[in-house]
């Protein structure tokens, strides 16, 4: 079990409004406002000490103006935020971080430029970056989510861990924004073959997820749609992590 096991809250932003995918379709979304602050602040008044924060227009390679702006007013709220969504060369990474972020998602690039990773490594330190393993059926999914890899999850977690790589976010994409519950079992897989510290994405629907994730070793759990629609709230999360 992890002791120190992180509830990643998540703000997943597109045209600077906080939305959820469905699959990471982004003609199946569910839009919650545009006030990205509004959340975080709650969250921060609930027990969150992070924020998982998604650029979803640079994840499509679309135009990101809005989201920045909008991941600017987030990081004034002063919670700890890793934030990932089209960070593919060394501007926008170094741009993120002079931004005030905590740790860096990488995707797509970790397949495409290998020796990026490497540099955001030796650069930044492994505590500050992460790589979002998104997968079908075991299959990396890239560009956000919309192309195959044609590479296995497992075999990128490995390579991935051989050259430095400490922390990782994996997510069953066939599950994520559905409430369907967590691939618990190919998460804890994921992370007893590659020896990283895997956090779980993708379909919280319970309590009993959480607590699933947790037990099973994991590093962490990103929950979105649940919490936007009141299924639960963070407080009620942390309540039952601090009790069990």
């Amino acid at each position: 079990m992890v002791d120190n096991f992180i509830l990643y809250p998540a703000i997943d932003l597109r045209n600077g409004q906080v939305v959820r995918l469905s699959e990471g379709d982004r003609l199946w979304q569910t839009t919650y406002g545009d006030e990205p602050r509004y959340w975080a602040e709650r969250w921060q008044s609930e027990g969150a000490q992070w924020l998982h924060v998604v650029n979803l227009d640079g994840a499509f390679g679309e135009p990101t103006e809005g989201n920045l702006v909008a991941l600017q007013q987030i990081l004034e709220v002063g919670l700890k935020v890793q934030f990932g969504g089209g960070l593919r060369d060394e501007d926008s990474l170094s741009f993120a971080f002079e931004a005030g972020i905590s740790r860096a998602v990488i995707g797509t690039a970790a397949v495409e430029k290998p020796s990026f990773v490497d540099w955001a490594l030796k650069t930044y330190g492994s505590e500050r970056i992460a790589v979002s393993i998104d997968a079908r059926d075991g299959v990396v999914r890239v560009r956000g989510w919309e192309e195959s890899a044609g590479l296995q999850a497992v075999e990128l977690a490995r390579s991935l861990q051989r050259r430095g790589l400490v922390w990782c976010n994996f997510t069953d994409v066939s599950r994520d924004g559905l409430q369907s519950g967590i691939n618990v079992s190919a998460t804890s897989a994921l992370a007893e073959a590659s020896g990283l510290n895997v956090v779980a994405s993708g379909g919280a629907a319970s309590l009993d997820d959480v607590c699933s994730a947790r037990d099973a070793g994991l590093a962490g759990i990103i929950i979105g749609r649940a919490l936007y629609e009141s299924v639960f709230d963070v407080a009620e999360i942390l309540d039952m992590l601090s009790s069990k």
